[in-house]
């Protein structure tokens, strides 16, 4: 199964009201193992950052002035993220943002029953917990010393870790064979992982569990001993 972790940055928190997407970072996973394709990009809002926002993910209106426009990157985005489900921490808003941009383009927008929210997953969980990216990552022990400042491919790196502890842990992938995970990327086909490591212990042959014919006299025997039997009847 092939889905999307996905983390986007933005200048606030309304699309509605004029924030705009400025960045966005995709992680592949096939059947919850990440393949190493990801998909990152920065965009020129055509608007001012509100200092707010810059202070959390650092992203100014300067660094971002030389940024394509979103318009010049939807196409390969939406190629990107195919039909797959889609990941998000708090879903609903980069699904806001994601879609005010497309509805920008007149583009269609990304169905909402392909999102999938750990937020909602984690909340199922662990109920009264803290719930934010960071709380969640120190819960299941994910390093995140590396982040400084909240950035969406480093964002969605994380998740995908997250999201396959929330979903069951390391065990989750594990077949009864070893064979590689492949993927359709660009017509050609791609071994991205193995699933679990070829045994080389020698085949043992199953041990024979049936009666002899000696023990089956003897317990035929030992059944004639009784008189009156009722399963005799």
């Amino acid at each position: 199964m092939r889905e999307i972790v996905f983390d986007t940055e933005t200048t606030g928190l309304d699309p509605q009201g004029g924030d705009r997407l400025v960045e966005i970072g995709c992680v592949e996973m096939v059947n919850r193992v990440p393949t190493g394709a990801v998909y990152h990009c920065y965009f020129n809002p055509e608007r001012d950052m509100p200092a707010e926002a810059e202070a959390v993910h650092g992203l100014s209106a300067a660094f971002l002035a030389d940024k394509p426009l979103f318009g010049e990157k939807a196409g390969e985005l939406i190629a990107f993220l195919g039909d797959a489900p889609l990941v998000a921490h708090n879903a609903g808003f980069d699904f806001g943002f994601l879609n005010a941009e497309l509805a920008k383009l007149g583009m269609d927008p990304v169905d909402r029953a392909r999102m999938v929210d750990t937020v909602a997953i984690a909340r199922r969980k662990h109920p009264g917990a803290k719930l934010s990216l960071d709380a969640l990552c120190t819960r299941y022990g994910i390093d995140r010393s590396h982040r400084t400042k909240h950035g969406a491919l480093l964002d969605a790196e994380l998740l995908a870790q997250l999201y396959v502890e929330l979903m069951g842990g390391r065990q989750i992938g594990l077949e009864l064979a070893a064979e590689a995970l492949v993927v359709e990327r660009d017509g050609q086909t791609v071994a991205v992982a193995a699933s679990l490591s070829v045994s080389t212990k020698p085949f043992r042959s199953p041990r024979p569990h049936a009666a002899s014919a000696a023990e089956l006299a003897r317990h035929a025997e030992f059944m004639a001993g009784f008189s009156e039997a009722i399963w005799s009847r």
